[in-house]
């Protein structure tokens, strides 16, 4: 299914691939830059997405929503809903054209506002993408990781170009009793973090 992408999916990721790129390139500031995925770290995130135990599939960090859409593809093949938080508000917008123009507004929530207040009142999440500003990655994980199902996970970008930065958030997930924790070259670096399905 993720090799033979919707169209109106397809264009919309396509869109923003293209914006990312210029983003990157012309001094945009880096509030501004929409900072998303690159697509084969999309794809690796459906796969896992898809296949992760029944639950909510839960992302902390929306921007455009180029990351949602890889999500909501794993969403509606196992029949779920994604829920995705964005603080900015001109980044909320773009995620809301983003979901509208590519069709997956019936399996796609997106809440505008603080993730670590609105965290707390979930339950049973299947997968957690985390793709936020840096300093945020350990007080979000603490929210997150007793929030997950038995065999949930939890994902988070930017461990291995951001490693400096991220050193004190990959410790503590690597030392946590909790969960059994990895990271893996894809992208720029992706941590698992899976919470023993028993035990």
């Amino acid at each position: 299914m993720f090799h033979d992408l919707p169209e109106p999916v397809r264009a919309r990721m396509a869109e923003l691939e293209a914006r990312d790129a210029r983003d990157r390139k012309d001094g945009t500031p880096r509030m501004q830059r929409l900072r998303q995925i690159p697509p084969e770290t999309g794809r690796f995130l459906a796969l896992l997405a898809a296949a992760a135990p029944p639950g909510l599939i839960v992302e902390v960090g929306t921007s455009a929503g180029y990351s949602t859409l890889w999500l909501a593809l794993a969403a509606r093949e196992s029949r779920r809903k994604v829920l995705t938080f964005e603080l900015l508000p001109e980044k909320a917008a773009l995620a809301r054209e983003t979901f509208r123009t590519a069709g997956v507004e019936d399996v796609v929530t997106l809440v505008e506002g603080d993730a670590l207040v609105n965290l707390k009142e979930l339950s049973g999440i299947g997968l957690a993408f985390v793709d936020l500003e840096k300093e945020l990655y350990l007080p979000v994980y603490e929210v997150l990781v007793p929030r997950l199902v038995p065999g949930g996970w939890l994902v988070a970008d930017n461990l291995i170009n951001l490693a400096k930065a991220l050193g004190p958030f990959r410790e503590r997930a690597l030392a946590d009793a909790r969960a059994d924790a990895t990271v893996v070259p894809v992208g720029n670096g992706l941590l698992l973090a899976r919470k023993p399905a028993s035990g």
